[in-house]
């Protein structure tokens, strides 16, 4: 007869083994993949805004217990924030680490600027892995939001990519390198992004159309970094703001806008 010991032990198992990952998501990507790794793996998924509001940035990993990140590029660069957290944490008996990228088309080497940050902390990824989304930036002339279309494409693609994904941090595979670095990634992160990421990481260009705004206070409600207030909503102008357009993207009315482009909206929605 099997013991319960033996009938419960993987999943007493499993509840001994506290998965983390941290993920910061703007427009609902990069939240969508890291929740997919959460159902297929028991992740315990941990907002990076959240816990840089805690202002407790030590962590202290159990035996056997991987550690995860899940961002998206901003710039063919890991998000402000996310470098920012990494800076600031320390973590301990660590044993595999994995990390995980959402882009519109390519990432450049995010994950290099990534293992650097961690570098500093005397770890690096084990795996690191890049997923196509739908493209969110609108603060590039030369970068466009894609059709609905492709849009469709783009997701269903993303969805058999992550069951791939899932089984590889399931298993703890290590020495994996999975990624979109585009046909010229130094330009790509260290002339256009770095461009992008020293000058448009801020929230001078953001203004509202007050004739369109409901004043319904979305947009403070979602900002990650508490960088607006008041309605109509303004920007405090503080070097907080890292860029991740949700309170544009996330407007009901449109309202909100960046420079004098005129760009539409995406916001990740499942399908």
């Amino acid at each position: 007869m099997t013991s319960l010991h033996e009938r419960f032990g993987r999943f007493t198992f499993l509840l001994y083994l506290r998965i983390m990952i941290f993920y910061f998501s703007g427009t609902g990507n990069t939240k969508w993949a890291a929740e997919q790794l959460a159902q297929a793996t028991g992740e315990e998924l941990r907002y990076i805004p959240d816990e840089m509001g805690k202002g407790i940035y030590e962590y202290t990993l159990q035996e056997g217990e991987r550690l995860g990140f899940c961002f998206p590029t901003h710039g063919w660069q890991p998000p402000k924030i996310v470098r920012d957290f990494i800076r600031k944490c320390t973590f301990k008996s660590v044993s595999y680490i994995y990390a995980l990228t959402t882009c519109g088309d390519n990432m450049g080497h995010a994950m290099r600027i990534l293992n650097k940050e961690l570098g500093k902390k005397g770890l690096h990824t084990d795996a690191v892995f890049a997923i196509i989304m739908p493209e969110s930036n609108v603060c590039f002339s030369f970068l466009h939001l894609d059709t609905p279309e492709r849009e469709t494409q783009k997701i269903e693609a993303a969805k058999e990519r992550m069951r791939h994904v899932c089984e590889v941090v399931a298993r703890k595979d290590k020495g994996v390198e999975e990624l979109v670095k585009g046909a010229i990634p130094y330009t790509y992160t260290y002339i256009i992004g770095g461009y992008y990421n020293k000058h448009l990481i801020n929230d001078k260009s953001f203004w509202v159309d007050e004739d369109a705004c409901v004043q319904c206070g979305l947009c403070q409600k979602l900002c990650p970094v508490n960088d607006i207030e008041g309605i109509p909503p303004t920007w405090k102008h503080n070097g907080s703001c890292t860029n991740c357009l949700s309170c544009y993207h996330h407007c009901p009315k449109h309202a909100i806008h960046w420079g004098k482009m005129k760009r539409g909206q995406y916001v990740f929605k499942k399908q």
